[in-house]
């Protein structure tokens, strides 16, 4: 079935919920406040279908100290229908709202003239042919029908319902990436906790794990209802009512649910905005930000010298962190009074020079992603990810990787998901030559060296460790790289003697077994075979974790502890320590645990005695 989300609009008392109770049977106007006042406060929900369709209303306030209720009902539309008195024509916050719309680009209109059987026919005609030629002026709106309809005129309704019914089908781009605004919240006894809102991406099932971004707790769906029915998952395009399973926050209007992993926030945003009604955007004005539900304070930072500005892009400044997408469609406002709108650009804070963060914009704006690609690269010098391409280009990562591979003097790690300058293996070819020149005896592999060069990724390290191997620098071995020019007879027994030799130097302080790793330029992997042998020829003696210790150095050390038991009648934390002062507490426990397994030894309370 397809989901069609349509939001009424226009002036206060101009039908529009009467108009839904004709069109659903839905009486929209429910609570208290909004029955005794006779306005639409809050935005009411309702449906009618037919065999394939399924339309779903919002209808948002008119007045126009509500208007912010109006902004938030509208992200979530797919089509509007835009309510006029045929008397009263257009009114003022008809006007406000089609600016908005024409904003977040909610392209599909429908008009519908009112209460038309209360005026003439000429009437009708000149409000047709005065809204045609108004609606002009709207460079993203498209006029779908003009209609003339009354709630007491069954066929007029049944018209209009066709008109609906036959809506085409919104595509809205899509990187499969669930986010939901909450638009309501409140609970039910036996039910606990449920949200109402729009899925504006991706998809939710029963049972999910999800989480609120603005407070970073998780919180699982219990069930799922769209149009008042169970459902087992709630796709794009559809509202829908989660019930939140015993929630530990208070969840409200304006959080925003997602799956975890996939969005950062950030307290700096880069836009595309244009202003209404000739109005202009100031430098370091501080405006109403709104975007689906979620409504911020934020401080408008115009890009290069102008104070001010109709149309363009700027940065936005938040005090606290905000979770966008690439091209989400937002609203501005000053004192309650819509003043521009825009496209969220750059939902990431890059740290860009302000010249090529600009070049980025343009290309952005303009959805030229290569050369956007082309750009980040060339600034992200130890690599660009492309792990957070969904929300900075609302793209899936085989889409980024198709033009990551239109790049030329680049090398692309599809694995991790992160582009590299080409020039930078250069750079990563000094530093392992290097490496090899300072120890002739290393013995590493592209997982060590990632290990101790910890911007490059693993794969582009195996790429130039095979490109120093073509140019007969290096030699492989079993997965290992060693010097090309080093003959070692014996490459095992060296390694063994090495280690041996350190942790005997080491004394009863060895150092851990990473560390002699690094000392030693060799791989992990081998070491720890070379650890595994020399404690099972009882050559070393694994006391903890990565604690190795010589058989001999501790012997010697068991002995001189015995001694001290036979001078002093025990041996604890706190004699110990007093002979051994530059032993940490992890050594002393050590060695007295091993001290507990020799046959000559009692153990009362924390004392040691024969």
């Amino acid at each position: 079935m397809r989901h069609i989300i349509v939001g009424t609009a226009g002036h206060v008392d101009h039908g529009k919920t009467a108009l839904i109770k004709a069109l659903s049977g839905f009486e929209g106007d429910s609570t208290e406040e909004e029955m005794r006042r006779g306005i639409t406060i809050n935005l009411s929900f309702s449906s009618m279908q037919n065999s394939d369709t399924n339309i779903a209303f919002i209808d948002v306030p008119g007045h126009e100290k509500l208007i912010k209720n109006m902004i938030s009902g509208a992200f979530g539309f797919d089509a509007s229908m835009v309510v006029v008195d045929t008397h009263e024509g257009i009114m003022p916050q008809t006007h406000e709202h089609l600016e908005i719309l024409n904003l977040i680009g909610v392209s599909n209109i429908i008009i519908v003239l009112t209460k038309s059987d209360l005026v003439k026919l000429e009437i009708i005609q000149q409000r047709v042919s005065e809204i045609e030629e108004y609606m002009q002026r709207f460079e993203s709106l498209d006029t779908i029908d003009i209609i003339p309809v009354s709630i007491y005129d069954n066929s007029s309704i049944e018209r209009l319902k066709s008109l609906l019914f036959d809506l085409p089908k919104v595509e809205h781009q899509t990187n499969g990436v669930f986010r939901y605004y909450i638009d309501r919240s409140f609970s039910i006894s036996g039910a606990g906790n449920i949200v109402t809102g729009t899925v504006l991406d991706g998809e939710v099932k029963v049972g999910d794990k999800l989480i609120i971004t603005e407070l970073g707790k998780d919180i699982q769906i219990r069930n799922i209802q769209v149009h008042d029915k169970d459902v087992e998952v709630a796709t794009a395009s559809q509202r829908a009512a989660l019930n939140i399973q015993n929630p530990k926050v208070t969840l409200k209007k304006g959080h925003l649910l997602t799956k975890r992993g996939y969005l950062r926030g950030f307290e700096t945003i880069d836009i595309w905005c244009k202003s209404i009604s000739g109005q202009e955007l100031k430098h370091n004005t501080t405006v109403m930000f709104f975007v689906g539900t979620k409504q911020m304070e934020a401080r408008v930072l115009l890009y290069g010298d102008e104070q001010m500005m109709q149309s363009g892009f700027a940065r936005l400044r938040f005090s606290e962190k905000i979770y966008l997408v690439f091209d989400e469609p937002f609203v501005l406002s000053i004192s309650g009074r819509v003043i521009a709108g825009g496209r969220v650009i750059n939902p990431i804070d890059d740290p860009i020079k302000k010249r090529l963060k600009l070049q980025l914009l343009i290309a952005l704006k303009s959805k030229d992603f290569k050369e956007a690609f082309r750009i980040l690269v060339a600034t992200h010098k130890r690599g660009f990810g492309l792990i957070s391409t969904n929300q900075r280009f609302a793209l899936g990562h085989d889409e980024a990787l198709a033009i990551a591979n239109e790049l030329t003097d680049v090398y692309i790690d599809k694995k991790e998901l992160v582009i590299y300058p080409s020039y930078i293996k250069e750079e990563l070819i000094e530093t392992i030559s290097d490496i090899y020149s300072k120890n002739q005896y290393a013995l590493l592999s592209a997982k060590s060296i990632s290990l101790k060069i910890k911007w490059a990724s693993e794969s582009l390290i195996e790429s130039t460790l095979k490109q120093l191997q073509d140019d007969g620098i290096l030699r492989l071995e079993n997965g290992i790289y060693k010097n090309a020019h080093i003959v070692i007879d014996d490459i095992a027994t060296m390694i063994l003697t090495k280690i041996y030799d350190i942790l005997d130097f080491g004394d009863i302080t060895p150092d851990a077994p990473y560390n002699i790793y690094e000392e030693l330029d060799l791989d992990r992997r081998m070491g720890d075979n070379a650890l595994k042998q020399l404690t099972k020829s009882k050559k070393v003696i694994r006391l903890a974790h990565n604690l190795f210790v010589t058989y001999e150095n501790l012997n010697t050390l068991m002995s001189r502890l015995k001694n001290i038991i036979r001078d002093e009648g025990h041996i604890e934390i706190s004699n110990f320590k007093s002979h051994f002062p530059k032993l940490s507490r992890k050594y002393l426990i050590s060695y007295l645990d091993y001290l507990d397994r020799q046959s000559d030894i009692k153990k009362d309370g924390n004392r040691r005695t024969f």
